[in-house]
């Protein structure tokens, strides 16, 4: 697409993330992070209201904007962490922390069912919103695998 993206987001996992994926599709792309732009507070309800704070925090720049909020949702768990994924890591963002509490919170269940939802916030550069949602099912495995991830993701 022509013209700068500006990516929502003060994350350096995200960042390498959405580079990885947008790359064929932007000329240029940078984070909020670079722009000094304001990290918001997310006092959303939703994913999506989340999402969309933090684009609209970024949008001021004049350019296309993409926020996302996302997290994993275990079934046993009521919901949780869901929206409070990343609080569950705490102010040190430690989710070997937060698996473990998942992991503790399903001692006496054997429901492991669980989703992973993800909100991607989009604002053009005329203020146009656009929301994208996506969810992925699944069940939770002990003990977490893999090395090339971050956050829930190991």
């Amino acid at each position: 697409m022509q013209g700068r993206l500006v990516v929502a987001t003060h994350n350096k996992g995200k960042v390498k993330e959405f580079g990885a994926l947008l790359a064929p599709y932007w000329q240029s792309f940078v984070s909020a992070a670079e722009l000094n732009l304001p990290e918001p507070e997310e006092t959303g309800q939703t994913f999506a209201d989340n999402a969309l704070l933090k684009a609209r925090a970024a949008a001021g720049a004049g350019y296309w904007t993409l926020a996302d909020d996302s997290g994993l949702c275990v079934n046993a768990l009521g919901g949780d962490p869901g929206l409070y994924s990343a609080r569950w890591a705490g102010p040190q963002k430690d989710f070997q922390m937060a698996m473990r509490r998942v992991h503790d919170g399903l001692a006496n269940t054997n429901d492991r069912s669980a989703y992973f939802i993800c909100v991607l916030a989009l604002i053009d550069p005329d203020g146009r919103e656009h929301v994208f949602e996506g969810r992925c099912e699944g069940a939770m495995t002990w003990p977490p695998r893999g090395s090339l991830g971050f956050g829930y993701d190991p």
